[in-house]
């Protein structure tokens, strides 16, 4: 496994992509195996089987996945969108045959801090960013 996907605990790479997804949709994955390296992970399946449909079902997906751990307050909508932006962007840019392959070509999406390059703390903190899309304050998700 790549040291950056190991330092970030991807939990679920003993899973084949449609695993991960098939467990991840009917909430039977366990909450301590989906962590950041997998958000982006299932940020990149959907982008690559859904294209531009991707944000609205990941979004969908996520919630329901919090909603069925008990932690939805945890589910931020302008923190899933921005990521999915990014990961959007990073596949067109090389897509990667694998999520590992993937992530050694784009190491910023294992940075859980990449969104401070775009937002301020006190936006992403606010309750409007939290329950609806806002667009970055600092500078534009390129």
């Amino acid at each position: 496994m790549d040291s950056s996907l190991q330092s970030w605990g991807a939990g679920t790479l003993h899973l084949d992509d449609q695993e991960f997804l098939d467990a991840f949709e009917a909430c039977t994955l366990p909450g301590k195996l989906f962590n950041h390296a997998d958000h982006i992970r299932l940020a990149r399946i959907y982008v690559l089987r859904l294209g531009s449909g991707a944000g609205d079902a990941a979004a969908i997906a996520i919630r329901r996945y919090a909603d069925h751990l008990g932690a939805s307050t945890k589910y931020h909508e302008t923190i899933t969108r921005a990521w999915m932006i990014l990961v959007h962007r990073a596949v067109a840019d090389q897509p990667a045959e694998s999520f590992p392959a993937f992530a050694a070509a784009h190491p910023h999406l294992l940075d859980k801090d990449v969104l401070k390059r775009y937002y301020s703390k006190t936006l992403l903190v606010s309750d409007e960013a939290r329950h609806s899309w806002i667009p970055p304050d600092l500078a534009p998700i390129p």
